[in-house]
């Protein structure tokens, strides 16, 4: 007995020795020969102890076959005799193959990949726990997620699915990896195929579905309101303002008091209009204009006073700044306002008295500023122009208060001017636009395109956005020490600009990045040489991709985009919410002279309203989808002419000219070739034939199919295809 419980205990050392060198190592794999070379041991007799060890060891599930008799520490034998595991909180990246990255809470290092198989119950954007793998030599970071600590969606928009018994809602998002199970009770009326809003309720262990009620009937998928309320219920934006919160608004007087018109500046006898789209309600800025005594011109940039009627902590207060931002999707508003205030009250409609905040400059004929004031105004705008009223009076037609209309251009025109040779980047910007019939069906698309006079107003904003933050955060204010809101905008990712440079080479054009200024002048002069040609809508959309993301602050690295060292956003405290909060900051300490805002509060507004922008983007940009897919809907089999505007291992995707709908072409709807992806080239090559094919191609394709309930569309390529690219080709050169 003794003698064989001698043994035992040498087994059992043996087995800690090789499950230590598998520990080390866990994810290389080893066979029995290299254990016993680690371990010294060269007889036969050894080796075959080891040999069996092995064997049993994996027969206990410490160590798993990686390959015939090599084997890998398995995740049992990782949480015995693994080394301590470390743990890292962050945010879930979800994509819809179920695979999933964890951005880090503490931005110390790369992003963790989550095997599919290893995202327990997590889902995008939620917190969670992350239990790391060791490191496999040069690889990323791998872990798995252990635990959600807080779930970031619990309502899901999809179509319910009633099958053989059993009931479940397939989300609309590309991103949830999982359908969402329904009991019988808790249907509340919805039936199969009908587009639902269902509730995250639990998810037990052991299940592979989470569970979910129904808590709102849609409505019939392909039905106008019930995908344009679909997308935003898929991002929980609220589509009604709560009862409390109208209410407040019903209270709020119309009428100016005398004694609050005296408190103000007097601008109602000024000359004073607001220019905007045809189909606005809400007005938020106005500009005047009057000749001075000396010569000079004042300016007035009028901004409503939001904040005069929407007081902090007030139920419309919380509900704006939950919303964040106005939402403009293809046939409608949803406002960040009650509509007694966005598009009344607080709206500067013409012919009505209304409270604004103004900041109100001297200048000469050549936009040079010679002082400048902020403070609380009344106006009364004398008329309300279109963007194509003013356009046809600068392009020499006849119109209102023409003179004035040149004026104010001219002025314009010279602020331009003097911001570009500063170093502001001439980004250009196209808005797809649609011509709905009376059931708001895609008849027509067309590209609205910014022309001079949306430069105009733009150009106005700017200045007065960017007084403002001088006004307050310049090192020579005796504000600038304390709390404010500012527009930032970092430098651009150099590895983006390289991307962007290996683009553009391959379409005949160079880049000089041996300075900023140098680099600004490359995208102007890249932009001014594009224009009119196939790649122009390719290379300013990739351009703008190259940028750092703008969002809101209290710390101010300044704005790259327009080479300003100050910026914020004061012009529209109607649809966003980060002015509302300049303007309280201006009055409270301008006006009224109160010390600093609290500046963690302010902050967590900031990163807040940032979110909501790029969640009311997205909404945007899905609608937008939508309505193309709907406009091609009845378009199956016909032929377009395209630009190759996306290479992915997907296939290649083709927006089409005119209606900019973009679709994916397979690669097996590539005809004559089998093709392969040469991704840092944005290129993908005919494996027999040598055809490439890149990035601002133009080509003709067939709409193959459209997917409605996805947004999606897919192209096939006509046989007619690029010719091969030329091996040497004339580079222009752009500074």
């Amino acid at each position: 007995m003794a003698k064989k419980k001698k043994i035992e205990n040498k087994l059992s050392t043996f087995t800690s020795v090789i499950l230590g060198i598998f520990a080390d190592q866990p994810f290389r794999p080893k066979n029995y020969k290299q254990v016993c070379k680690i371990m010294g041991i060269k007889d036969l007799a050894g080796k075959d102890v080891v040999y069996k060890l092995l064997i049993d060891l994996k027969d206990k599930g410490l160590l798993q076959e990686e390959r015939p008799y090599s084997y890998v520490m398995s995740k049992a034998g990782m949480a015995q005799f693994g080394p301590k595991t470390k743990y890292v909180e962050g945010t879930v990246e979800m994509k819809s193959t179920g695979k999933a990255y964890v951005i880090r809470d503490d931005e110390d290092g790369e992003d963790i990949f989550i095997a599919a198989n290893n995202t327990y119950k997590a889902l995008h954007g939620d917190r969670v726990r992350v239990a790391m793998f060791p490191k496999r030599n040069n690889s990323k970071p791998e872990g798995e997620i252990v635990e959600v600590l807080e779930r970031r969606h619990t309502d899901f928009v999809g179509l319910l699915s009633i099958s053989h018994g059993y009931v479940y809602v397939r989300p609309d998002v590309d991103w949830m990896p999982v359908d969402i199970f329904i009991p019988r009770g808790d249907l509340h009326g919805a039936k199969d195929g009908q587009k639902v809003i269902a509730h995250l309720v639990d998810w037990p262990d052991g299940s592979g579905n989470p569970f979910g009620e129904i808590t709102r009937v849609l409505g019939k998928p392909g039905e106008n309101d019930v995908e344009m309320e679909s997308i935003l219920a898929a991002h929980e934006y609220p589509i009604e303002f709560p009862e409390e919160v109208e209410k407040e608004a019903s209270k709020i007087p119309s009428k100016i008091s005398r004694d609050e018109i005296k408190r103000r500046r007097d601008f109602r006898k000024v000359f004073t209009i607001t220019i905007d789209p045809a189909d606005a309600k809400d007005f938020d800025d106005a500009i005047s204009l009057q000749k001075l005594p000396n010569g000079h011109w004042e300016v007035g940039v009028h901004i409503a006073d939001v904040s005069h009627y929407v007081q902090p902590g007030s139920a419309i207060d919380k509900e704006a700044l939950n919303r964040g931002t106005s939402v403009y999707l293809v046939d409608r508003t949803i406002p960040m306002l009650p509509e007694k205030l966005c598009n009344n009250v607080c709206s500067l409609r013409p012919d009505e008295e209304k409270l604004t905040f103004s900041v109100v400059f001297e200048m000469d004929d050549e936009a040079k500023i010679y002082d400048r004031w902020i403070g609380k105004t009344i106006i009364k705008s004398c008329r309300r122009y279109t963007y194509e009223e003013v356009q046809t009076m600068i392009e020499g037609g006849e119109g209102d208060y023409k003179n004035e209309i040149l004026t104010f251009h001219n002025l314009a025109t010279k602020l331009r001017e003097q911001r570009m040779a500063l170093g502001s980047i001439n980004f250009h910007s196209e808005e797809v636009k649609f011509v709905l019939d009376e059931n708001k069906k895609p008849i027509d698309t067309y590209v609205r395109v910014q022309n001079e006079s949306h430069e105009l107003i733009e150009d106005f904003m700017l200045l007065a956005n960017r007084t403002v933050a001088e006004t307050f955060g310049k090192p020579e204010s005796k504000w600038h020490n304390n709390t404010f809101v500012y527009r930032i905008h970092d430098e651009p990712n150099p590895e983006k600009i390289n991307k962007f440079m290996l683009l553009i080479s391959r379409l005949g054009y160079t880049m000089d990045l041996s300075s900023r200024s140098s680099l600004v002048r490359s995208y102007n002069k890249l932009f001014e040489d594009v224009e009119g040609k196939g790649e122009k809508n390719l290379i300013e959309t990739v351009a703008v991709r190259t940028m750092a993301k703008a969002k809101y602050s209290t710390d101010n690295i300044g704005h790259y985009g327009l080479a300003f060292d100050y910026y914020t956003h004061f012009t529209s405290p109607i649809r966003r919410y980060p002015d509302l909060m300049v303007h309280r900051l201006i009055d409270r300490y301008l006006i009224e002279g109160q010390g600093s805002a609290d500046k963690k509060a302010y902050e967590e507004m900031c990163e807040h309203s940032s979110e909501m922008e790029k969640q009311a983007e997205e909404m945007e940009r899905q609608s937008i989808k939508y309505k193309q897919a709907e406009y091609l809907q009845d378009k199956i089999g016909q032929v377009f002419e395209g630009l190759v505007s996306g290479v992915s291992k997907w296939g290649l995707f083709v927006e089409l000219k005119g209606n900019k709908c973009e679709g994916l072409v397979r690669y097996e709807d590539l005809p004559g070739d089998y093709y392969y992806l040469d991704d840092d080239n944005f290129r993908v090559i005919g494996q027999e034939t040598g055809r490439i094919i890149q990035l601002g191609d133009e080509v003709r394709v067939r709409v193959k199919a459209v997917d409605l309930f996805k947004h999606k569309m897919d192209f096939e390529m006509l046989a007619d295809m690029p010719a091969p690219l030329k091996k040497s080709k004339q580079k222009k050169r752009l500074y």
